[in-house]
């Protein structure tokens, strides 16, 4: 099994901070990005949000969550992927010649907090597209879900979060909509 980098892992925990089944949204406040900031080591806790910031994390996300939906053959929405793509320009990020632990890509140092925060997740991002295994990282197929997850299969065909659950639904359904049409 193939696991997910930790640039994987947070980009997952990010996109999935948005629950579409359930209709819950982990960061729908700005306290709340806070703490989800906090409890990732991504800023410092008791640390505050501006509604500017939060504005600014949720066209991140929602752009991001566009761009993994692109592997199930959905059409990003190009309006979303835009407002990411500005969210970025607020998140500047400087290259260094370091090698090793300290990131080649970082944060510009006059960021405040929380942008530091929003840009660690860029830079997690960055490091997805440009190894090529933000490929392995998806969006669910079956749109009432949505979730993303970390795709382990070799040939990275995956297309649901779970078989058994979200496959399944997808499949029932089509076997359904097959039977309906030549009963009809």
């Amino acid at each position: 099994m193939i696991e997910a980098p930790p640039s994987a892992q947070l980009v997952e925990a990010f996109a999935n901070t948005v629950d579409v089944e359930l209709g819950t949204d982990d960061l729908d406040a700005p306290g709340r990005l806070a703490a989800w900031l906090a409890d990732r080591g991504l800023l410092e806790t008791g640390s505050t949000v501006s509604a500017a910031d939060h504005d600014l994390c949720l066209r991140l996300r929602a752009g991001i969550r566009e761009e993994l939906g692109v592997h199930v053959g959905d059409t990003p929405d190009p309006d979303l992927s835009l407002a990411a793509d500005e969210a970025l320009r607020e998140l500047p990020l400087l290259s260094t010649v370091r090698r090793g632990p300290s990131a080649a890509l970082l944060p510009a140092p006059e960021l405040p907090p929380a942008r530091r925060a929003l840009a660690l997740i860029a830079v997690a991002w960055t490091e997805l597209v440009v190894t090529g295994d933000a490929d392995r990282l998806k969006r669910c197929a079956e749109h009432a879900c949505a979730w993303v997850f970390w795709d382990v299969s070799r040939n990275r065909s995956r297309r649901w979060c779970s078989m058994r659950v979200c496959g399944n639904r997808t499949k029932a359904r089509r076997y359904a909509a097959r039977h309906a049409a030549t009963a009809g």
